[in-house]
């Protein structure tokens, strides 16, 4: 069955090029014109990524982002014409996966769609598992359940993005091992590294804001300074 991409962007020739490209790999392709058009296609329509532009009247991509998130965990690649660092980390900070800045390569952008949906694929097929091929991770008050992608932290069910879920159970699999941002970036993306630093950076903070009682002085993920990051 083939995947179903909806994008979403008030420029209507940006969304016709975006959609030439996405069908000729064979996929699925539905457009809304903003961010409202977006949730009433949404409540329709089963769809496996969302490609969502920032700037939008009616209203915009955080905003639908926001509102996605209440009720799905389908991997958002957000799209916008300011290509500043604060504009990418509001984008992942309300529930993106991956960012874009415009102008952009359509090809690059069907790269990082073709990634996202792999990476679906893997976890459904149970390929995200660690070398201990264990369904349940315990740490502590910390469980993952890989079969599930659930995650609960003294009893209580945190709710992540599928990127933050993959990254934390791509540490939590090999517990004190050093991630650096390349190896992060091949262990969850199935890639070589193509985003910034600052994508990491934003989704391990996420994921500390959520699963930390105090992110400022992490239990479970450690900042090795210079090297990268490992769970405890």
């Amino acid at each position: 069955m083939n995947h179903t991409v909806l994008v979403v962007d008030d420029d209507p020739e940006i969304r016709d090029v975006v959609h030439i490209f996405l069908r000729n790999e064979g996929l699925r392709v539905f457009e809304a014109e903003d961010g409202l058009k977006a949730l009433e296609l949404l409540k329709n329509e089963a769809v496996d990524l969302i490609v969502l532009d920032v700037m939008m009247p009616h209203m915009d991509g955080i905003k639908a982002c926001l509102k996605i998130r209440e009720t799905m965990n389908i991997p958002i690649i957000m799209l916008s014409a300011k290509g500043e660092d604060i504009d990418k980390i509001t984008g992942l900070t309300t529930g993106a996966d991956d960012y874009v800045s415009k102008p952009f390569n359509p090809l690059e952008l069907v790269a990082r769609v073709k990634a996202q949906l792999r990476r679906i694929k893997l976890a459904s097929d149970g390929g995200s598992q660690s070398q201990s091929g264990g369904a349940i991770i315990e740490i502590n008050d910390l469980i993952i359940d890989k079969s599930r992608h659930v995650v609960t932290v003294r009893g209580k069910q945190v709710s992540l993005t599928p990127i933050e879920f993959s990254i934390l159970e791509l540490m939590a699999s090999h517990r004190g091992h050093v991630f650096n941002v390349e190896k992060i970036y091949r262990g969850v993306w199935k890639e070589d590294k193509f985003l910034s630093d600052n994508t990491i950076m934003v989704h391990i903070r996420n994921i500390r804001e959520k699963i930390e009682d105090n992110p400022r002085e992490p239990r479970y993920i450690k900042t090795v300074w210079g090297v990268g990051y490992k769970v405890e």
